[in-house]
C-alpha cells in the first residue's frame, strides 16, 4: 500500500482488506451519506471528507498530506493488517464465509466522546433515525464547517436541558444524554483516562452512566477505546451466534460473550463485524430458529 497527495486529494494505491461501503454500512458510525457507488461523504474529527473507492485504490478529498496522516491514517486503521486477523479468526466454515463476505470491513478509529454518545442515542433506534437525531444536534449546537456540521464539543452542549435535547426527537434517550454529558463535566466518567484503565474497569466506569449497559458500552470500546476484544451483542447478533453456532437454542449474553472471548480472543470484535455484515445483508437468522 502506498498513497500519494495530488491537487487538493490524496489517492491511496493497492489497499487491502478495504471496502469503503462495508466499513461504513456495518453499523460502526453514523455521520456518513452515500454519494454514489463506493463513494461517500463523511464527517469526523471536525472535517468533512469525501472518500472514492476503485478497486484497491481510494482516494481523500478535500485531504492534504497532513491531514491524512495526522487523521485519516489512524481513523481507517492503515497501520493495521487485517489479512492477518481474518487468517487468525477463520478457525471454522462459517467465520471463513463471512470473512469471505466482508473482509472489506476496518473497525474505525472514532472519537471516544462523539461515539459513546452516538451509541446512546443508538438504543432500540433505527439507523436512519439515529443519524437524523445526530445530524439534528450537529446543525443545533455543532460548529459549521461549511458542507456540514461538526459533532457538538462537551463545551457546546454543556448547558443543553433535557428538554431541548428531547426536541431534537431523542425520545427517552434525551435523560440518558444529559446524564453522559453531567458525568463527563464533573469528571465522574473520565474519557482522558482509557488507555489508565482495564477493559473490566472501563466498562465498569461507562456503566455509570444514565441508560447505559453493557452493549452500549462494548461498541463505544470497540469502535472508539481500541478494545478490540469485546463482543457486542444486542438481540440481533445475539440472534445470529444462536442461528450459527448455537443450534438454533435460546443461548444467555454471557455464555455468547464467552464463546467468543475463548473461540476469538483478542480478535473477538473483528469477528463480531464480519459475522455481522455477513448475517444482516443476507438476513441470516432473521427469524428466529424454534
Amino acid at each position: 500500500m502506498e498513497y500519494k497527495a495530488k491537487d487538493d486529494s490524496v489517492i491511496i494505491e493497492n489497499v487491502k482488506n478495504f471496502n469503503i461501503e462495508q466499513i461504513l454500512e456495518c453499523g460502526q458510525c453514523f455521520r456518513f451519506k452515500k454519494i454514489g457507488d463506493m463513494h461517500y461523504k463523511i464527517i469526523a474529527y471536525d472535517r468533512v471528507l469525501y472518500i472514492k473507492q476503485e478497486g484497491n485504490n481510494v482516494t481523500l478529498y478535500p485531504c492534504g498530506k497532513e491531514d491524512y496522516e495526522s487523521i485519516w491514517h489512524n481513523y481507517f486503521d492503515m497501520d493495521r493488517d487485517y489479512g492477518y486477523i481474518i487468517e487468525k479468526i477463520s478457525t471454522d466454515d462459517i467465520m471463513k464465509t463471512a470473512c469471505d463476505y466482508a473482509g472489506g470491513i476496518r473497525i474505525l478509529n472514532q472519537e471516544p466522546y462523539e461515539c459513546l454518545l452516538s451509541f446512546i442515542i443508538s438504543q432500540n433506534n433505527n439507523i436512519p433515525r439515529i443519524k437524523g437525531i445526530i445530524s439534528k444536534m450537529a446543525e443545533g449546537y455543532g460548529s459549521d464547517l461549511g458542507g456540514g456540521y461538526a459533532f457538538p464539543k462537551l463545551s457546546q452542549l454543556s448547558g443543553v436541558t433535557e428538554e431541548e435535547l428531547f426536541a431534537l426527537r431523542m425520545g427517552f434517550r434525551a435523560k440518558y444524554i444529559r446524564d453522559c454529558l453531567d458525568k463527563l463535566i464533573y469528571k465522574e466518567v473520565d474519557l482522558e483516562k482509557i488507555h489508565e484503565l482495564t477493559t473490566a474497569e472501563l466498562l465498569d466506569m461507562l456503566l455509570k452512566i444514565k441508560g447505559v449497559g453493557q452493549k452500549v458500552a462494548d461498541c463505544a470500546m470497540l469502535f472508539s477505546m481500541g478494545r478490540r476484544e469485546v463482543f457486542p451483542t444486542d438481540v440481533w447478533v445475539k440472534r445470529v451466534m444462536e442461528h450459527l453456532y448455537f443450534g438454533g437454542k435460546e443461548t444467555d449474553i454471557k455464555t455468547i460473550h464467552s464463546f467468543a472471548r475463548d473461540k476469538w480472543g483478542e480478535y473477538a470484535g473483528y469477528a463480531q463485524q464480519y459475522l455481522f455484515y455477513y448475517a444482516r445483508t443476507l438476513k441470516i437468522g432473521k427469524e428466529k430458529t424454534k
